[in-house]
């Protein structure tokens, strides 16, 4: 892409719209605030121009340019290196994290043991570099092509662009119709459509120089469809007699293909030289002219040869080799003879220096290859390992795919294809891992082989659905691994449990308890057991025997969990130590911690987990840490917290274009009683979840139904969500569940449903022993009490359960209390134990319980007090996260880095927080926190 201003202003005829917008974002820039803007349209249709015009408009800026080319599409970090390559000199001004992930992304230095860069510190390095390189003068960033570039580039400048907010940063991407999974999908846009009849007719006739047929123009600006470059292009696709007559108008000829064979016609006319050049030059996409030449001179080419195709019009030789659009270049490489392809790639294979650019070689020759080659594919197979040591999951799965195709051994071809569907399977390419499987299942399997094949179908299907057939298929492969592979058969089956409990209710295969026992049975741990073995003995002891039997193992793997956690924090975790520490938290503590009523336990779990994924950079997993420790700050009663911790793993999912989490969004807004937020939130989980087959977070969706009509005093409808929540044990919740249903059958009149209710949650709470599970118990048994041992059952749940963390059910407990009390007139004590809940409901934001409180409050005769709300309540969710970390004296850049932002954009958060507080520094912070202000009472 060029980046002087356009030579002819008629190419932007019509574009009044787009040029204002991108003025929009210059002055943006200019004005010390950041703006992205993603230009979308067909090709042809000027994007091109328009950066082009972009960058001769950003007078003063910085500009930074890098185009997306097809052929590299799974190089990983390709376009990313491109345009960070005018920056890198800033690179020791990163913190040494970042630093050390871009080094690796970027191939200036290989990761330790191997393990590629974390994604999310590579992308917070890309985002230092651009603020830091905005400091002295506002920075533009031209992308053109956005559609092919690599999946790491293109998902680090989503990321990138997500959290630009306060740097001199304007960031313009130009790409084709995007859907709605594109990692660019939800920024800012802008269509480049076609252009109106009027200025195409214009830039047509600026285009053909001699008479044209009124008809044959119509026609011609009809199925142009506005495309610019279509106009521009036609007089090259059309013969003269066509253009004045319309004699011999090609009948049935689309506009598209016109354009295609325009510019094809172009490049036949060359002389053979001058088309033997272009088309190394078409393959070859980091326009390196040196690298060019090189393979120009080992074909024979002499320099004269670029002249020609420089006056057509299509390509420039410069410091760089530039098509004048993409179309040009897919255009001569599409439709060159594949004779003619290879003998480029070759030339290009012959060129690159071995030592410096390995993997381009492997891949040219690859390409240059005719038939099954052994030495290619080893190359392959090297370069597979050092795509992935650099964080190219699909870099890494396409080499090792081209390496399978051209592996002529059979049997070393089946390794290659089952080694390749494993990188699909991680980096996410469903179909090419399918792909890969039949072709492993083509060739020689011995046993083991075909194991890890149906393993890995097995991991396919849960990938796509995590209910559905996946159990029972993890099930099947494990059966065939145990004789071969304890080791990796028990892997599997922690992997067939954790689908189970995914699937749960809604499973269609063998459910949890026949899953447990199938691995009960499976092959028997080492000695001593990995991580792995205990968390599936735990596992499956609490699905067959129950939490009260398998009590002691649970706390064991709790123990072991922790563990772990805490000497990851300590020395890192390798990668696959982390996959099993992440997958513990996705099946067995996330359950753990709340089935033993541990909230010492969650609370250090929650916290370590998001603080070994923050400093592992874990792509995939932070979102969830996050959630998880919301979930917890939701029970310890700190909404705000909570609300904060979920707007955070929702922007890191928008960021990264992973699903939102949204189980705990709507457990909070259950207990704040936000009645239509709360329904729709569940009603779409509901949609969600059912459509993927996981039975889990339904009842998950019950549950919060639950307590949002339990706080609202509705206890039939909080009844038949309870009880619907209750007809599945699903790990974790279910004790919650329950006693969510005791106190709405209560309510309801219906004692004996509520009497069995705490007879299950008695086996429960007696296996954690804990003074949250006792706490609980005693306040369930208390409502179906008489009045002697009732009064003594509810100060037993207020006194354990304020030696714990969970503070809304201290709230709770004493709600229940206070109603007892006022129905049998002990009035005073009454209004000790509603005035406190009350107060305890308000400062948490639990709207519901805090009016039904306030309710009882009012029966009893008592007043309400003003209840008063934290200053925080004026900020936004980032807001109150960034003046809470300000308070506990972290610096702007430590607490850039742990929200994934750029300190910059913390500096301007906290103007934003010292102008809504009335402070004026960060010591001032602690005071106002200290200071609440009135509010308003509820009703």
């Amino acid at each position: 892409m060029s980046v002087p201003a356009i030579e002819n202003p008629i190419g932007l005829r019509g574009r009044s719209q787009e040029l204002a917008a991108l003025e929009r974002v210059l002055a943006t820039a200019r004005e010390g605030a950041s703006a992205v803007l993603v230009l979308r349209g067909e090709a042809g249709m000027g994007k091109t121009a328009l950066l082009d015009h972009a960058a001769g408009r950003a007078d003063g800026f910085r500009t930074a340019v890098v185009a997306g080319v097809e052929s590299e599409m799974e190089l990983p970090y390709a376009g990313l290196q491109q345009l960070c390559a005018p920056m890198l000199g800033r690179l020791d001004e990163l913190p040494l994290p970042q630093r050390d992930a871009l080094s690796v992304a970027f191939g200036l230095r290989e990761g330790r043991q191997g393990e590629p860069p974390s994604r999310f510190l590579v992308g917070l390095a890309v985002l230092g570099l651009l603020a830091g390189a905005a400091q002295d003068r506002p920075l533009v960033c031209l992308v053109d092509d956005a559609q092919w570039l690599d999946d790491g580039s293109v998902q680090v400048l989503a990321f990138v662009a997500r959290r630009l907010v306060a740097e001199s940063v304007a960031l313009i991407f130009a790409l084709r119709d995007l859907d709605n999974d594109h990692e660019l999908a939800g920024l800012p846009e802008l269509l480049v459509g076609g252009l109106g009849e009027p200025d195409a007719r214009a830039l047509l006739a600026s285009a053909v120089r001699g008479p044209l047929d009124p008809l044959v123009r119509d026609r011609i600006v009809a199925e142009a469809h506005g495309n610019p470059m279509a106009l521009l292009r036609v007089r090259r696709g059309l013969a003269p007699a066509e253009l004045a007559g319309g004699f011999g108008l090609p009948g049935g000829r689309s506009m598209a293909s016109c354009l295609e064979n325009a510019l094809h016609q172009q490049f036949r006319s060359l002389p053979q030289d001058s088309r033997r050049l272009l088309l190394i030059a078409a393959a070859e996409p980091t326009g390196d002219v040196c690298l060019l030449w090189r393979a120009a001179g080992l074909q024979g080419i002499p320099a004269g040869a670029a002249a020609p195709a420089e006056a057509a019009g299509l390509v420039e030789f410069g410091t760089g080799v530039r098509f004048h659009h993409s179309l040009v270049r897919s255009a001569v490489y599409g439709r060159a003879a594949a004779p003619d392809r290879r003998a480029a790639h070759r030339a290009l294979a012959e060129a690159t220096d071995p030592r410096l650019d390995p993997d381009r070689r492997a891949w040219h020759r690859a390409h240059a290859a005719a038939a099954p080659d052994e030495s290619v594919a080893v190359d392959l197979e090297r370069s597979a390992g050092r795509a992935h040591g650099r964080g190219g999951a699909a870099a890494a799965a396409a080499f090792l795919r081209r390496a399978a195709e051209l592996t002529p051994d059979p049997a070393r071809r089946v390794t290659r294809a089952l080694a390749a569907a494993q990188a699909e399977i991680d980096a996410g390419g469903a179909a090419q891992a399918d792909s890969m499987l039949a072709a492993a299942e083509a060739g020689p399997l011995d046993d083991l082989q075909r194991a890890r094949l149906e393993r890995l179908r097995a991991r396919l299907v849960f990938s796509r659905l995590r209910g559905g057939d996946a159990p029972r298929l993890l099930l099947d492969a494990a059966d065939r691994l145990a004789p071969l592979d304890a080791a990796l058969a028990r892997d599997t089956l922690l992997e067939a449990v954790g689908a189970a409990i995914f699937a749960g209710r809604l499973s269609d295969g063998p459910g949890q308890r026949e899953v447990a026992e199938a691995a009960r049975a499976g092959p028997p741990p080492p000695d001593p057991p990995r991580m792995v073995d205990v968390l599936l003995d735990s596992t499956v002891g609490l699905i067959i025997d129950g939490p009260a039997a398998g009590v002691d193992a649970l706390k064991h793997a709790l123990n072991v969990v922790r563990q772990a956690q805490a000497q990851a924090q300590e020395s890192g975790a390798g990668d696959a130590d982390r996959r099993w520490l992440w997958l513990a938290f996705r099946v067995t503590p996330e359950p753990l911690a709340p089935e033993l009523w541990d909230d010492d336990a969650w609370y250090e779990l929650a916290a370590g987990a998001v603080g070994t994924a923050r400093e592992a950079g874990a792509l995939a997993v932070l979102p969830m840490a996050l959630t998880y420790q919301a979930c917890f700050h939701v029970h310890a009663g700190e909404f705000d917290t909570a609300a904060a911790l979920i707007d955070e793993a929702t922007a890191i999912s928008e960021a990264t274009g992973g699903a939102p989490m949204m189980y705990t969004s709507l457990v909070l807004a259950a207990w704040r009683a936000e009645e239509s937020e709360a329904l729709a939130l569940i009603e779409s989980t509901v949609e969600e979840v059912v459509a993927r087959g996981e039975g889990r977070s339904l009842g998950l969706a019950e549950y919060a139904t639950a307590v949002l009509y339990n706080g609202l005093g509705r206890y039939d409808d909080a009844l038949a969500a309870a009880t619907r929540a209750c007809r599945y044990e699903d790990p974790g919740f279910h004790g919650w569940a329950l006693a969510e249903l005791i106190e709405a059958a209560v309510r309801s009149g219906q004692q004996e449903v509520a009497a069995t209710a705490l007879d299950a949650l008695t086996r429960r709470t007696g296996a954690g022993g804990t003074e949250w599970s006792r706490g609980t118990e005693a306040c369930s048994r208390a409502l179906l009490s008489d009045d002697e041992a009732a009064d003594a059952l509810y100060g037993e749940a207020i006194e354990r359960l304020g030696r714990c963390r969970i503070a809304v059910h201290l709230a709770r407990a004493r709600l229940l209390y206070g109603e007892w009390l006022r129905r049998r007139n002990r009035r005073q004590e009454s209004r000790t134990q509603l005035r406190s809940a009350h107060e305890a409901f308000t400062r948490f934001g639990a709207g519901g319980f805090a009016e039904r409180a306030r309710r009882e409050l009012v029966a009893t005769g008592g007043t309400v007090r003003s209840r008063t709300a934290g200053a925080d309540a004026e900020l936004t969710g980032q807001e109150a996260q960034i003046a809470r970390l300000a308070r506990d004296g972290l610096t702007n850049s430590e607490i850039a880095a742990q929200l994934f932002i750029s300190p910059r954009t913390v500096e301007w958060h906290l103007g934003n927080v010292f102008s809504k507080l009335g402070v004026s520094s960060r010591r001032h912070l602690r005071a106002v926190r200290s200071s609440p202000r009135p509010v308003t009472p509820m009703g």
